[in-house]
């Protein structure tokens, strides 16, 4: 009998104190990095925190944190100074894309969580990765967008990049570390999983009928108001997957999303000799946070353990195409390329504003976002300014769109 070896493995390193910048801290994912970052105080400091409109829930997180600086738009600055000055903090205000930029990329920045919903994230995200920082990304307009002009920035850079959103991160955590190639690693699929949202089973002749509170009424996941709707239109899940093509240079046929309702699987890699692995836990965004601050070390996240037999059962099923033409136009804009996906994503987020302020229905959202598409002149992105130049010329169209409607 051949003797075991025993293999000596290196020690872990202590993990390192880091400077955080959360961009977009009073939304759903900000207020849970911040739980998160709270709970660490010895390895983590607040760098920065911005926000849009929530200036008092902003102040507030001012006075528990300190940071540095923090970010809003020109309009709300001196609402924003007035305040902290008031209770005697030294938290410096800076105003627009300049100062998000600038506390994305400043020397003094370790870590950059982009969560910023929208087109909004996409200038302050991609000034952090050339800057070389460590960047969280929840921001997944920056990859749908301009998919290739941040994998160059990336990859010129040296900036690490880590998922937040729960799939990609799973995805992130099945491939093996570091992972050159999906087919270097023996991977012959991505799974991509997604809830269906709150009409995975309503019925189709009443979609139409669907209010924004019930299309924000997700069965499992507390998400700010967009995010709720493109996941009750399952464009949430098109986004995700046009982001996994870039991130994990992935051919669109290499991946496939699979619905599961109960949202704890959150996605899954299959190998060439059979294996399919899986990232499991309960649906709470505070541990794929906790995941990525900390990588390649684990911290506790605050989230409970998952219970498998209280859970008792997990049901997987194929996407209603149908019910969800969404996942269709997204799978067409990555076929596309160029700036089709900015075109989507641009077309999406006038349709799901107007959906939200009552002046489109539920069922008229793709329908809005595909005459786009079929309108839209497409481009080769070679620049930022080409990314926004599409961006803009898609809500322009949009708008005329809805407002002949």
């Amino acid at each position: 009998m051949t003797e075991a070896r025993e293999v000596q493995k290196e020690p872990m390193p202590a993990l390192p104190q880091q400077s955080v910048t959360v961009l977009g801290s009073t939304g759903s994912i900000g207020v849970s990095t911040l739980d998160v970052l709270a709970r660490h105080p010895q390895h983590y400091t607040v760098f920065a925190l911005t926000a849009r409109d929530r200036i008092a829930e902003l102040a507030q997180q001012c006075r528990r944190f300190e940071p540095r600086f923090a970010v809003v738009p020109e309009a709300r600055a001196s609402e924003l100074r007035e305040n902290l000055a008031a209770d005697g903090l030294r938290t410096q205000v800076l105003a627009g894309v300049d100062g998000l930029c600038k506390v994305a990329a400043d020397p003094d920045v370790d870590a950059v969580m982009a969560a910023i919903v929208g087109a909004a994230g996409l200038r302050p995200t991609l000034a952090a990765v050339k800057a070389g920082k460590k960047v969280l990304l929840a921001n997944k307009e920056s990859l749908v967008m301009a998919g290739p002009l941040f994998m160059q920035a990336l990859a010129e850079s040296g900036a690490e990049l880590l998922p937040i959103d729960s799939e990609h991160n799973a995805i992130f955590q099945c491939l093996p570390s570091p992972c050159e190639s999906l087919e270097a690693a023996g991977v012959e699929k991505i799974l991509l999983t997604g809830s269906g949202g709150p009409f995975r089973c309503h019925d189709p002749e009443a979609l139409h009928r669907v209010t924004p509170e019930e299309a924000c009424a997700h069965p499992n996941w507390s998400m700010g108001r967009k995010i709720s709707v493109d996941s009750a239109t399952m464009m949430n899940k098109g986004l995700e997957f046009i982001e996994a093509c870039y991130m994990f240079n992935a051919r669109p046929d290499q991946i496939e999303v699979v619905v599961h309702p109960q949202s704890i699987v959150h996605s899954m890699v299959q190998y060439r000799d059979g294996s399919l692995l899986a990232q499991m836990g309960n649906p709470d965004m505070r541990t794929p946070i906790a995941h990525a601050l900390a990588f390649p070390r684990r911290i506790d996240s605050g989230v409970a353990a998952l219970d498998l037999i209280a859970q008792g059962r997990l049901d997987f099923e194929a996407p209603d195409w149908q019910r969800f033409p969404c996942l269709r136009l997204a799978r067409e804009a990555i076929d596309v390329g160029g700036s089709a996906p900015a075109v989507l994503n641009a077309a999406n987020e006038v349709a799901v504003e107007a959906f939200l302020d009552g002046r489109l229905s539920f069922t008229s959202i793709p329908g809005l976002i595909e005459r786009v598409l079929k309108s839209a002149a497409f481009i080769e992105l070679t620049d930022l300014d080409a990314v926004e130049s599409a961006d803009r010329e898609a809500r322009a169209l949009a708008r005329e769109f809805l407002g002949a409607a």
